[in-house]
């Protein structure tokens, strides 16, 4: 039962910080002051993507977890899944980190927080 409450948190962080990044959008990408219309749709197309890439994250880990936590399947997915949100904390900690918008600073934590919560749920 630990084990499923642990899974369904770390799930939902990335989840709701997945939903967190398609609310500013605009803000974002208007923040880049005067660039071309191009790199306006391409901020903007990757700053979407990075929300739906985390929800999907956050969501495949809730519904393995729902259908069966136990099985091999889930386990592929919990470690796969700890290992792309390392790789995306330890990128974010080397760039993020030196942006004056806050919550560049708090993806890493998140990612890492997430990671340790579906790492110990999903592999103990």
């Amino acid at each position: 039962m630990i084990n499923q409450i642990l899974l369904y948190y770390g799930s939902s962080f990335v989840t709701f910080w997945g939903i967190a990044h398609l609310f500013p959008t605009k803000s974002v990408v208007s923040g880049f002051g005067d660039i071309s219309t191009d790199n306006k749709r391409i901020f903007t197309m990757e700053w979407i993507i990075d929300g739906i890439t985390l929800i999907f994250i956050g969501s495949i880990n809730s519904i393995v977890t729902a259908i069966d936590h136990t099985s091999s399947i889930s386990l592929a997915i919990y470690i796969s899944s700890v290992f792309i949100l390392i790789i995306l904390a330890f990128v974010l900690f080397f760039t993020g980190i030196k942006i004056s918008f806050f919550p560049f600073k708090l993806c890493p934590v998140i990612f890492i927080t997430s990671a340790v919560l579906i790492f110990l749920g999903g592999i103990f």
